[in-house]
């Protein structure tokens, strides 16, 4: 049996100011940093040890897994980068205060572009949840399922709209059902994984 705890990064600046991150990179803020300790007691008192962690190639998730492995005291473990694990790009609203989009746009517009599957924001970069389940999940049967499948026990620090995508496919959510998602900043979500690559047990932990 192997474990994989997936945990989005604690609030950034970005999110407390309201705004589309996206690729960007900005750094937590104090409330954010604390949500990753948090994050990392609640693991400690459970005993978990991991024996490889994964990050997106952004600042955000990077730091809240160092402050995490800081906590349990497994800095040195093996840890991997990939931007396959980053955000969904908001194309031209990154950087855009969401209350103002949607005064601009409507906002029904603005809720499409954040919460539909398959409509894109505007800009060449702009990936829809579709876009990025299409990079995040191919990386994530490669390599992270393949450490599950051989027993090991996985920490990966990333964003919502990158976990979103893993949890559908672990969760086996429709594309209606993955809307209602939502993944919390510093909440760890555990699951259990058999040899075969199914979920045995799922658990929040709210820290």
């Amino acid at each position: 049996m192997a474990t994989l705890v997936l945990l989005r990064h604690g609030q950034s600046q970005w999110n407390l100011e309201n705004r589309f991150t996206g690729w960007t990179d900005v750094p937590l803020t104090d409330a954010g940093r604390d949500e990753a300790r948090r994050a990392g007691e609640a693991l400690k008192s459970r005993g978990f040890s991991f024996t490889k962690a994964y990050t997106s190639d952004l600042v955000r998730a990077q730091e809240t897994l160092d402050i995490v492995l800081g906590v349990l005291g497994q800095e040195g473990i093996p840890i991997v980068r990939d931007q396959a694990l980053n955000e969904r790009h908001y194309g031209d609203l990154q950087g855009l205060n969401k209350a103002e989009t949607a005064e601009k746009y409507g906002a029904e517009q603005v809720h499409i572009w954040r919460r539909s599957y398959d409509v894109p924001p505007p800009g060449d970069k702009g990936e829809s949840l579709k876009d990025t389940a299409a990079r995040t999940l191919p990386y994530f049967d490669e390599y992270i399922m393949k450490d599950l499948t051989g027993g090991e026990t996985i920490l990966v620090s990333a964003h919502g709209n990158s976990l979103r995508s893993i949890v559908m496919e672990l969760d086996k959510l429709s594309k209606e059902e993955v809307l209602e998602l939502n993944i919390g900043t510093g909440i760890p979500l555990i699951y259990e994984i058999d040899s075969g690559g199914s979920v045995v047990s799922k658990e929040i932990i709210e820290p």
